[in-house]
């Protein structure tokens, strides 16, 4: 899985209108029943394959299943611990020996945890459960959910943690893998895609019934069940080195996107091959469809059967290098996923850091790969330095931890897994070796094919292929205990220096003792030196001239700490630093900054150097962070003008150097790179900077679109363009760009146009949007993301926050999925007041015993120390912004 979109936009289909049927209320376990397994199963009854039998209609509320799970007794007994989440099961027996058992079914908690009971006790030995049941679908992506795109009906699933279990009678967890032979019953002339390929299909009156292969062994969250009037381009990827014959591929989609597929299906065909080359066997299963869904927030690797919200993979050759780069990225990571994940999946939840962590790195590795001119690869370690935001905070956890819970589940998909995991996944690959790294991956997955692993096998491994004994307890070091490695140098003669590490800690708190195994890579000049730092303080040796870089391309997941001398003179490098060395540098001096050591004027020196860097990645997070804290209220209005003039000193050269055009393709001819930087250039002087000639430029741009001229705005320019028309058109403006978006079915220019509206900064926009609009076309995943958006605008920040807080209680119960409870607290924790704070704090009942609950202490943590920072450092910040001529 992949999670693409930002925490005000993760919301996406959280409300359901259409709910499945309420869970029961909880019954009286019996004692012969045991302890409810609030967690993992037991092996007293295992699964050994499934039949599903699903009767689809996107255009009704509910949907039928007959599902039979043949299964092993380990131990007899009247009582079957499994699960089903707000199922409606009519009937459920068990056949044995010729016998039919009957039983009844219990949902006994609200993660889906449910207890069988049969009159008599199913003896040990082989059994087949069957039960007849039906359930609603879901209006947001979570279990078996539908969304009505044009005037047509469609349904998706998307199963991952725990939502198989909302779908079909399951043993839903990981280690119980096994294979699935799946039947969909749809509509006449509707469409059916599933994991294994379309054997037969029958027409039954008025109902088409489609027949899928038996698909290899999987794990219940992999499972895929798609219905509704798609169309399709079809195609295969060629043979390869590892494979004899060709794959069947199909790109599948809703109708309005029928004209856009042909890119993602090209794209995937190199990607897969990139992959095939890396893993050294063929892709693992028998084809590939690539699908889409509008309010995917992220893609999903559902074997064979890959989902992916739209805008992933409805582009063409005119599309910006921001989606490009997406769609390599995010194709590569999923597709990654089939062998890593799918093929070889995780034994329990516990494991899946490892798959999300390696995908993560694949996918801007094998999408770099792709296309090298879309420069993919710098954007792991953007991310990487990203989640250091995150794992610089006390509360928190480590990228492997125990999960005992269900409820613990879906906080293992946060940019801890992600961001952090894929850059240590990157510094080990770095330090071993790409060669022994890849020999390591390649052992793995032929030792357990079609099976399960855990992270002792893979570390396990990597160790093997090393030929290396620090490797084990180095990677151990940053998966298992939370923190960011603070690395601080002080000079101890010529050529060398002291190296202390601590963990790092924000100003007004105070971290724990701590050590990893650091592989510390330095470079001065053309001299590189490395060295694994296993202890606290420790010699490192450099002869080389020049600025000191004490974290050589960026890739090693550390912070740093220098000198001020030493910080003067790698700042004043910022232009010329390579793309990683330069994100890396901006990461440690920001943070250094928010520790209390790295001076304001160091921030605005650095501001103006690296933002000449050639990188787009680093280029673009030169000015971030001072944006940032004027969103976040830290700067003075005088400041504010500063950070104006700043913005415009730096970035209006460049873009007069580069030149702009908002038409569609009139940049067409130049680089990604340089296109991207123009995107990103744009959008800090239309906003920050506030550039009245450039604003009106864009805005006439939107007016010549709104009368008509299709051409007249390139989509890498929405997002600035919809803003600046916005801001002076008010509330009247807010309602054209609303009925332009309800309008269209385009998955870029509807959700620019509603971001738009969402964070368009006005109070009465605000209060339109979040107490009075109401439009049936408009999906609640996006009213949501609009709500969102109007919390993290200054002037709309605390209006847009008493109605999630006045609305929490909804919020939470209603069946968001994998996202939405750890969603909430994301989007709040942008506020800079001790108030907010404890505002904030006042939530932690409703979120006890919840996926979001770690997220919402994340949150709390970090509205406390902004309001230290803001205490401590934001009248010095301000003066010297203020200073800016």
């Amino acid at each position: 899985m992949r999670a693409l979109l930002l925490a005000a936009t993760m919301l996406a289909g959280t409300l359901a209108a259409t709910p499945a049927l309420a869970a029961p209320e909880a019954k009286a376990i019996p004692a012969a029943a045991g302890t409810m397994p609030v967690g993992k199963l037991g092996n007293a009854v295992v699964p050994k394959a499934y039949r599903l039998d699903f009767t689809l209609d996107p255009a009704q509320p509910r949907f039928s299943g007959h599902a039979e799970i043949d299964v092993t007794v380990n131990e007899g007994g009247r009582y079957v611990w499994m699960h089903g989440l707000n199922l409606g099961v009519k009937r459920v027996v068990a056949k044995v020996g010729g016998k039919t058992i009957a039983g009844t079914f219990s949902q006994a908690d609200d993660t889906g945890v449910a207890l069988v009971t049969f009159a008599q006790g199913l003896p040990a030995g082989p059994a087949t459960l069957v039960f007849d049941y039906d359930a609603g679908f879901n209006d947001g992506p979570t279990g078996l959910f539908r969304v009505h795109v044009g005037d047509q009906w469609y349904s998706w699933s998307q199963f991952e943690s725990i939502d198989a279990r909302g779908a079909f009678p399951s043993f839903d967890q990981p280690g119980f893998k096994t294979p699935y032979t799946v039947t969909i019953t749809t509509p006449a002339g509707q469409r059916a895609v599933s994991n294994a390929p379309e054997v037969a299909t029958e027409t039954r009156g008025n109902q088409t019934v489609h027949r899928f292969a038996q698909t290899l062994p999987l794990p219940s969250y992999l499972v895929a069940v798609m219905a509704g009037p798609f169309v399709s381009v079809d195609g295969t990827v060629p043979a390869t080195p590892q494979r004899a014959t060709p794959l069947p591929l199909r790109v599948v989609s809703t109708r309005p996107n029928a004209e856009k597929l042909t890119f993602a299906l090209e794209g995937t065909k190199g990607i897969v091959s990139h992959l095939e080359n890396y893993f050294g066997q063929a892709f693992p299963f028998p084809k590939l469809d690539q699908i889409t869904a509008p309010i995917m927030p992220g893609a999903m690797e559902n074997a064979g059967a890959d989902l992916y919200e739209d805008s992933l993979l409805v582009l063409d050759d005119k599309a910006s290098t921001s989606q490009k780069r997406n769609f390599g990225m995010v194709v590569a990571h999923e597709l990654a996923h089939q062998w890593f994940g799918d093929m070889v999946s995780p034994a329990w939840w516990d494991d899946i850091w490892l798959n999300e962590s390696f995908a993560n790195w694949m996918g801007f590795r094998i999408g770099n790969e792709w296309r090298p001119d879309l420069n993919i690869g710098a954007g792991a370690l953007e991310e990487g330095f990203a989640a250091m935001r995150t794992d610089a905070l006390l509360v928190g956890r480590p990228i492997h931890q125990p999960i005992t819970r269900n409820s613990q589940i879906d906080a293992a998909f946060d940019t801890i897994t992600y961001g952090k995991g894929g850059h240590v996944v990157s510094m080990i690959a770095a330090f071993m070796g790409d060669t022994k790294f890849r020999d390591g991956v390649r052992g793995y997955m032929a030792k357990h094919k079609y099976g399960n692993a855990s992270t002792a096998d893979f570390f396990g491994a990597m160790a093997d292929a090393a030929g290396d004994p620090r490797i084990l307890p180095a990677m151990q070091s940053f998966t298992d205990q939370q923190g960011v490695p603070l690395v601080t140098f002080a000079p101890a003669g010529q050529g060398k220096w002291t190296v202390t590490q601590s963990r790092y800690a924000r100003l007004g708190t105070q971290a724990p003792t701590q050590t990893w195994g650091v592989p510390l890579c330095l470079r001065q000049g053309d001299a590189r030196a490395c060295q694994l730092l296993v202890d606290k303080t420790a010699t490192v040796s450099i002869a080389g001239t020049g600025a000191l870089v004490p974290n050589a391309g960026g890739t090693g997941y550390y912070r740093f700490e220098l000198p001020a001398a030493q910080w003067d003179s790698l700042i004043a490098q910022g232009a010329s630093l390579p793309g990683g060395e330069a994100l890396a540098t901006i990461d440690s001096l920001e943070a250094s900054f928010m520790a209390g050591r790295a001076t304001p004027a160091q921030l605005v020196a650095a501001a103006r150097s690296f933002a000449a860097n050639l990188d787009s990645y680093a280029s673009d997070g030169a000015t971030g962070q001072l944006i940032a804290f004027d969103t976040q209220g830290l700067l003075t209005p005088a400041a504010h003008d500063g950070l104006r003039r700043l913005v415009g000193e730096v970035r209006a050269p460049q873009l007069a150097k580069l030149g702009f055009d908002p038409r569609a393709g009139a940049h067409a001819g130049d680089d990604p790179d340089t296109q991207q930087r123009r995107v990103a250039l744009v959008a800090e002087l239309a906003d920050t900077a506030e550039d009245a000639a450039l604003n009106t430029k864009l805005a006439g741009a939107v007016d010549a679109m709104l009368a008509g001229d299709a051409k007249a705005l390139d989509p890498a320019f929405y997002n600035s363009a919809f803003k600046a028309w916005l801001k002076p058109h008010g509330l009247a403006g807010a309602k054209t760009l609303m009925e332009k978006a309800l309008s269209s079915e385009d998955p870029v220019l509807r959700p620019a146009l509603l971001r738009a509206v969402g964070r368009s900064n006005d109070p009465a926009v605000a209060k339109w949007l979040v107490e009075d609009f109401s439009d049936k076309r408009l999906r609640l995943s996006e009213k949501l993301m609009g709500i969102s958006l109007a919390i993290a605008s200054p002037k709309t920040a605390d209006q847009a926050f008493a109605w999630a807080d006045a609305h929490l209680d909804s919020l939470l119960s209603s069946g968001g999925g994998i996202f939405l409870a750890r969603s909430l607290p994301q989007v709040v924790s942008g506020f800079c007041s001790a108030d907010k704070a404890k505002a904030i704090v006042a939530w932690r009942p409703r979120f006890a015993n919840n996926s979001g609950a770690l997220e919402l202490d994340r949150a709390i943590e970090r509205v406390q120390d902004c309001a230290v920072l803001k205490d401590q450092r934001a009248a010095g910040l301000s003066a010297e912004l203020a200073a800016v001529k």
